[in-house]
């Protein structure tokens, strides 16, 4: 349990006496304690802690809320050595104001914990799979996969930090029409790179220069020697050889990006095992099923569909609806009690559909859950920029990094909500000020570690310092926000929210700021400086750790 959990409890229980103080004083009458919350006020002014138990006794009591609270603030105990003052309020929020001294016991827990400080145990190891990205591996990593891999590779990190057993997992689509026309595609640009210029392109093929890339290095090692196979068999040579490239160039280019997955999972894997068939056996077992115009449906409007789905084409070959929910009845067979996907929004009318087909086969679509993204817009001289100079098309992920850097790029996806649109302005994530929000919060990694370096000493442990002298108010604001990490991380976890510590760690910045600008740190004064310097450096430890989750570098210098 983390400081702010043993204050919070500590409270709790002294809320509870004075209710139930007040109750057997006739002031206030109730049959069943309310469920209350005690939370920190975003506005320092309302107090280190607020409840809204007067508020939820209002109907049992019949009262106003706010005499409801005079009479919990009169019951409490007067001599407790946690609370210094009490305010009743807005409608009947009880504010309290602790004593100084609980702030000053999380330093030395900082100090302790180091990279594990922040952590919690609210997953109780519990197994938990996060698919992200999963991009067809027919072209290059775009803005949307960019966003994706931010967002899954931070909330993975965030998980495990709240105790949970974290598997980052990219299915890889090598099977269904996308690779028939990748494999036209290459037939084409082999043939017209060959010579044969008037061969015909494929209407749905793939025109990216990639594709004339890959035809070109066939071509350096084969020669024309391919032209006299079978043309299935050429392809399918040609569609390795592409495939071990794109993925290859994938995973570099994710790893580039700080991404790096436990499980590389094929969806042809599922076709070569039979899953697929298993599970449209099951549902139709089920009676989940019925035949159609040659086709097997599944009955997808029962999930909220506004029409049926095929699974079975008319062909007999599997739609990738079937091979999607094969994929995912596999990831609860190995194990994984919560599956997180993370999508682009174009993808929202197939949430319920996979969720329905959870539940059609058996499993709780409760520990399925879908994130969506909205799209990102790049701007650049304050201009959309909407395709890249280098391939004619989309920006993208290789030329962004090259652009403004990884950490520049993580931040900026991951500091909005997904569920927002986002405008990435390169010229901001570029610039060296406080203007740029990752530069301000590295840059204020960068100072803490010149100040620590500065004395030419070790940091003084917290345990030989005087902390009590740590008294103005821009020193304990600063220890306060310190405390409220593992709280923040429990919040960010359930909210399935990384943004949140996005936001976090700008505002610890910002603290420290203000602390570095108000508080000189190496003073005449040894005892004051020591007590500065385990401030400073627990500060460093939970910005780091914070930065660290987002994937993005601690600096110690800029």
């Amino acid at each position: 349990m983390n400081l702010v959990e043993q204050v919070t409890d500590q409270l709790r229980s002294e809320i509870s006496q004075g209710i139930t103080q007040a109750k057997e004083a006739g002031r206030i009458n109730f049959e069943q304690m309310p469920a209350f919350v005690i939370e920190v006020p975003k506005d320092k002014s309302h107090g280190d802690f607020a409840t809204n138990a007067a508020m939820l006794l209002t109907k049992q009591a019949k009262m106003k809320p706010r005499d409801i609270a005079q009479a919990i603030v009169d019951s409490l105990n007067q001599d407790s050595k946690l609370i210094e003052k009490v305010e009743i309020a807005g409608p009947g929020f009880i504010n309290f104001y602790l004593s100084q001294n609980w702030v000053y016991d999380i330093l030395p827990v900082v100090e302790a914990q180091d990279t594990a400080y922040g952590s919690v145990d609210l997953g109780h190891g519990e197994k938990v799979q996060i698919e992200f990205v999963s991009a067809n591996p027919t072209g290059l990593l775009h803005m949307g996969n960019a966003r994706g891999g931010a967002l899954g590779d931070s909330l993975a990190n965030l998980l495990k930090m709240a105790g949970y057993d974290v598997t980052k997992e990219f299915y890889i689509n090598d099977a269904g029409n996308q690779i028939v026309n990748l494999g036209l595609s290459l037939e084409a640009r082999y043939r017209q790179e060959l010579g044969d210029t008037d061969y015909p392109f494929p209407e749905k093929g793939y025109h990216g220069k990639d594709i004339i890339d890959t035809a070109k290095r066939i071509i350096a090692e084969v020669g024309d020697s391919y032209l006299s196979l079978p043309e299935e068999e050429r392809q399918q040579k040609m569609i390795a050889t592409a495939l071990n490239e794109k993925i290859t160039a994938i995973k570099n280019g994710l790893h580039e990006f700080g991404v790096d997955y436990d499980v590389w999972f094929s969806e042809t894997s599922l076709h070569e095992s039979g899953a697929i068939q298993d599970v449209v056996d099951l549902l139709t077992q089920k009676g989940m099923t019925y035949e159609k115009d040659g086709a097997l449906w599944l009955k997808t409007t029962s999930f909220g569909d506004e029409k049926d789905e095929v699974v079975i084409r008319s062909n007999g070959i599997s739609t990738y609806y079937a091979a999607d929910i094969a994929y995912h009845k596999n990831k609860f067979d190995r194990g994984f009690k919560r599956v997180i996907n993370i999508w682009g929004a174009d993808h929202h009318g197939h949430v319920a559909r996979m969720k329905g087909a959870m539940d059609a086969i058996g499993y709780d679509s409760d520990n399925l859950t879908i994130m969506l993204m909205q799209l990102v817009r790049l701007y650049q001289n304050g201009e959309v920029v909407r395709m890249s100079k280098r391939t004619g098309q989309y920006v993208t992920l290789q030329e962004l990094i090259e652009e403004v850097g990884k950490d520049a790029a993580r931040y900026f996806f991951i500091m909005r909500n997904p569920d927002s649109h986002l405008d990435f302005d390169l010229d901001l994530a570029k610039q060296q000020s406080s203007d740029n929000p990752v530069y301000y919060v590295q840059y204020a990694h960068a100072r803490i570690n010149s100040i620590l370096t500065a004395t030419g000493q070790p940091t003084p442990k917290a345990a030989e310092a005087d902390l009590t002298l740590l008294k103005e108010e821009a020193e304990l604001e600063l220890i306060r926000k310190i405390a409220d990490l593992p709280n923040e991380i429990v919040y960010a976890a359930e909210e399935l929210a990384p943004y949140r510590l996005a936001r976090y760690a700008t505002d610890l910045a910002t603290m420290f700021h203000s602390f570095y600008n108000s508080c000189r740190v190496l003073t005449d004064d040894q005892a004051l400086t020591a007590a500065r310097l385990v401030l400073v450096n627990a500060t460093r430890i939970t910005l780091r750790n914070v930065l660290t989750m987002l994937g993005v570098s601690a600096p110690e210098r800029m």
